[in-house]
């Protein structure tokens, strides 16, 4: 059996909305309401009702990487020694458990994963690394350490031509 899952049709005002928070997930919402051309009551219908409707997923904070000494970035790309979905799950798995691990994708091409690893220094790097390479079914692994942020994830398009 078949579920089939409805997604609505932003308008522009959703749109804008969204972009709007996504730049200042603090602004408050009378301030929001100016910003799109809302009135204060029908803007926050709209937000909780994009956030019902799973398009805001939550709310957060930048934090300063260098502050909080955690300033040293490496990409890791991972080959696992066999392509099954038992060697995927308990990739994911031990994956899941290692905080330095800050994004893990899979994907396609030459190799299995690309993490994004975020540590203090180089010793910490090394035992994250230790804790990758013993993880069951890891293959190969190749490093590539970030030596400065060209551009940052700013998040999402959502409003196009803007």
């Amino acid at each position: 059996m078949t579920t089939s899952i409805k997604t609505r049709v932003l308008d522009r005002i959703d749109l804008a909305i969204l972009d709007v928070l996504q730049k200042n997930g603090r602004i408050s919402n009378v301030n929001l309401a100016k910003q799109v051309n809302l009135s204060p009551s029908p803007c926050l219908e709209r937000v909780k009702k994009l956030e019902d409707d799973g398009y805001i997923e939550g709310y957060g904070a930048r934090l300063n990487a260098t502050k909080l000494k955690q300033n040293v970035v490496a990409h890791v790309e991972v080959t696992l020694k066999e392509s099954t979905e038992a060697a995927f799950d308990i990739f994911k798995q031990h994956i899941m458990r290692i905080g330095q691990v800050v994004s893990c994708d899979m994907v396609a091409g030459g190799y299995d994963y690309l993490l994004k690893i975020r540590v203090g220094d180089m010793i910490e790097y090394r035992e994250v690394l230790g804790k990758i390479v013993d993880t069951p079914g890891v293959g190969t692994n190749r490093t590539y350490m970030v030596i400065e942020h060209v551009k940052r994830d700013v998040g999402l398009t959502v409003l196009v031509g803007e």
